[in-house]
């Protein structure tokens, strides 16, 4: 069938952005190698803003979010896969200007698609989606630049989001001493079940923004928040440590000075995982379907459907979704 069903955003002249769910044809899709029915989506902060117009990441309307999605090709022009083929796609513009995964099907380049590796399905790999992937490359990343599980607690900022509830589980299942941040006091023990062996509340992570420096605390730090409260983590990273920045849910500031740098040699690194190139998103891939792959990722994920998606979004905007919203369009 070439009609399918999809959650569309559109703009009014008034610049509201009304939510629907639209019948579209295969026919409207833009131009791609490969035709892909979507078995599950997630939800992602990302995908919030484009929802409400944000034009840093989406500018053309009406449109369909959903930077994620896995499934089954069904048209293939590619050498590299075939017909009944699972992938993974995530990131470059899809669900951004390029619609996605928020419908039954989507059209993309092969270029854009990962072969689903042995140990993940549809569903799992989209419990992690691009959040779970985040966090799996924030932790390679900071490994690369020195961090080991003798090295000191590991700060996880904005714990109870998609990155951090990954960030959390995956450091525990590595053997780091996790210690979560998070504003939420009713969901310690929810981070507890993840592996976290501390919480720590915001507030203690903000004392303090007028000191060049803090006490040295941390072998390494996953910061989805940005702001004072990376700050402060930079302020705080053990000699040499590195902090990996990969959100700014609080903020696109830094009001930071040189003094961590020049004084304890600490890095900051930035964490990107839109461009990253294809060859590197099929290697993190295989790390979590492999050496790194979790289990109980079931609890970290809400079932949503296209109809319940508008009330996510709403909830994850406002700091209120936890864990990963797992999204299936076909139900």
């Amino acid at each position: 069938m070439s009609e399918f069903r999809a959650f569309r955003i559109d703009r009014t002249e008034d610049r509201q952005y009304p939510r629907s769910i639209v019948t579209r044809d295969t026919g409207e899709l833009p131009e791609g190698d490969l035709l892909i029915d979507v078995a599950y989506s997630s939800l992602n902060y990302k995908d919030a803003l484009s929802a409400t117009g944000n034009p840093g990441v989406t500018r053309n309307f009406p449109h369909t979010p959903g930077i994620d999605a896995a499934g089954r090709i069904v048209e293939s022009d590619s050498d590299e896969f075939r017909t009944g083929d699972e992938v993974i796609v995530i990131g470059f513009d899809l669900g951004m200007n390029t619609p996605g995964g928020f419908a039954q099907k989507i059209r993309i380049p092969a270029s854009w698609a990962v072969a689903m590796p042995e140990g993940l399905d549809p569903r799992s790999s989209m419990i992690l989606g691009t959040a779970g992937f985040t966090a799996a490359l924030c932790v390679d990343k900071l490994e690369g630049a020195g961090m080991t599980p003798d090295g000191g607690p590991v700060l996880v900022t904005g714990a109870t989001g998609g990155v951090g509830s990954v960030a959390v589980k995956l450091l525990a299942k590595l053997g780091y001493e996790v210690h979560a941040a998070t504003g939420k006091t009713d969901r310690h023990d929810y981070l507890r079940g993840l592996g976290a062996a501390a919480v720590v509340g915001r507030e203690d992570l903000e004392a303090g923004a007028e000191r060049p420096l803090l006490r040295e605390t941390w072998g390494g730090v996953v910061d989805t928040v940005g702001g004072q409260i990376l700050v402060n983590a930079l302020k705080s990273l053990r000699y040499a440590k590195s902090a990996a920045a990969c959100g700014l849910v609080a903020s696109p500031d830094l009001p930071a000075s040189v003094f961590p740098f020049i004084l304890r040699h600490v890095n900051l690194l930035g964490i990107d995982s839109v461009e990253l190139p294809l060859a590197e998103k099929v290697r993190i891939w295989g790390r979590l379907a492999g050496p790194w792959a979790l289990d109980g990722l079931e609890e970290l994920a809400e079932d949503l459907t296209l109809d319940t998606l508008s009330d996510a979004i709403d909830r994850i905007l406002a700091g209120r979704m936890v864990g990963r919203g797992v999204v299936d369009p076909q139900s």
